[in-house]
């Protein structure tokens, strides 16, 4: 069960202790740390490594880049990032969520994504999209749950260490932002 709370313009999810909130520098090390570890698992991402804070920023939007925790433990993060400059398509954003291998399965990712989803909203995206390598069974599970559609298959679409990669491409449509 998820308390409301404040938040910078929305409610902040608590869930038995855990605490979403906005991400910021402070948090990087932290987040960078889960975000290697799901490098390592070669089913996560095409990155095989992660950049220094300005450069990963850069890329994201700021204010919808969250991380979760209980206490000081950081447990998961969640960020959107643009798919393009051009301005027909500023209402739509590619989704990454990571959560600490030793804590998965315990509803922070969908938490995070929740919250993420709300503040996308917020923020007039009106399109949310998510590339999953096929064999990452967990996250396509995660995305569906929260409201993603497999939208299509997207073969050899990268390499990753020599391999050639199929991505499976997801949506969610906001029925708040039109």
């Amino acid at each position: 069960m998820f308390i409301s709370n404040s938040f910078p313009n929305r409610g902040l999810r608590v869930a038995i202790g855990l605490q979403i909130h906005p991400m910021g520098e402070d948090d990087w090390r932290e987040v960078r740390a889960i975000y290697r570890e799901g490098i390592r698992t070669g089913n996560a991402t095409f990155e095989e490594d992660v950049s220094e804070w300005e450069q990963w920023h850069s890329r994201h939007l700021p204010s919808c880049a969250l991380v979760a925790g209980k206490g000081k433990d950081m447990l998961g993060w969640a960020a959107l990032s643009p798919v393009s400059t051009r301005k027909v398509y500023r209402g739509v954003a590619e989704v990454s969520v990571y959560v600490r291998r030793d804590v998965q399965g315990q509803g922070i990712g969908t938490a995070l994504i929740r919250e993420l989803i709300d503040c996308s909203e917020d923020a007039g995206i009106w399109a949310l999209q998510a590339g999953v390598f096929p064999e990452n069974r967990a996250s396509l599970s995660l995305l569906e749950k929260c409201g993603f559609r497999r939208v299509g298959r997207r073969e050899r679409l990268g390499q990753l260490h020599g391999a050639w990669r199929d991505v499976v491409l997801l949506e969610r449509r906001s029925p708040k932002v039109t």
